[in-house]
């Protein structure tokens, strides 16, 4: 296994507005100028900030393209950089809560993401249409999971190597997303990524492998999202 990390963005003398563009409100009343909006980006978000009613605000997003929307964080300071700098310690801080609160699957060891963490992934990576067959299949099946065969089949692959490569590469992408944030670590999982996915529980023979199991947070998400 091993550990998916990403560096600390927010080391000190780093250009703030670097690769940030501007964007002017051209609704407002022609009394008043319109306020600048910078546009730019920390980790795997969109960050937006500028002079909004007299005070100075940083508020991150969902990055496009997702389909995720909504608010992630919000800062303000006292200067349009030290609320950016708020926002990237509160973003840091979030992710730092969501690490204590992932558990450590006893099937495999790995460590698994919340539902929360699962549905804003699933919102922003590109899945196939078969590998969201497979997964909406999987968290159908609950705890009792399927077999290969049929999870091959719910995503229409002739064949049940195939249809484990489709799911090991959804968890690849999975683990990519999340580790797309500062410096905190994100879940382990296997080299082929199915770990992320879920378990397979005990065969009855030794000569049949047992059912795919979907790990429960990951078949809350699918089931809030598909």
């Amino acid at each position: 296994m091993s550990d998916y990390t990403a560096s600390n963005r927010s080391d000190p003398g780093r250009d703030l507005f670097k690769g940030m563009s501007k964007k002017s409100n051209t609704k407002a009343a022609k009394k008043d100028p319109a306020p600048t909006i910078r546009v730019g980006e920390y980790g795997r978000y969109q960050i937006k900030s500028g002079r909004l009613s007299g005070a100075y605000v940083a508020r991150a997003f969902p990055k496009p393209p997702t389909k995720a929307r909504g608010l992630i964080a919000e800062a303000t300071g006292e200067t349009e950089e030290a609320a950016i700098i708020a926002l990237h310690s509160a973003i840091e801080a979030r992710d730092a809560r969501r690490g204590e609160e992932r558990r450590t699957d006893p099937h495999s060891g790995t460590v698994v993401p919340s539902a929360e963490e699962y549905m804003e992934a699933l919102n922003a990576i590109n899945l196939t249409r078969p590998q969201r067959a497979m997964m909406v299949a999987l968290s159908v099946a609950e705890a009792d999971g399927l077999a290969e065969a049929k999870v091959a089949n719910s995503g229409s692959y002739k064949s049940a190597m195939s249809a484990n490569r489709a799911l090991a590469s959804a968890g690849r992408m999975i683990a990519g997303y999340l580790s797309s944030e500062t410096a905190s670590t994100v879940p382990s999982t296997s080299s082929d990524g199915s770990a992320l996915i879920g378990y397979r529980d005990a065969a009855e023979h030794d000569k049949t492998p047992g059912n795919w199991i979907l790990h429960p947070e990951l078949r809350d998400a699918v089931s809030a999202v598909f």
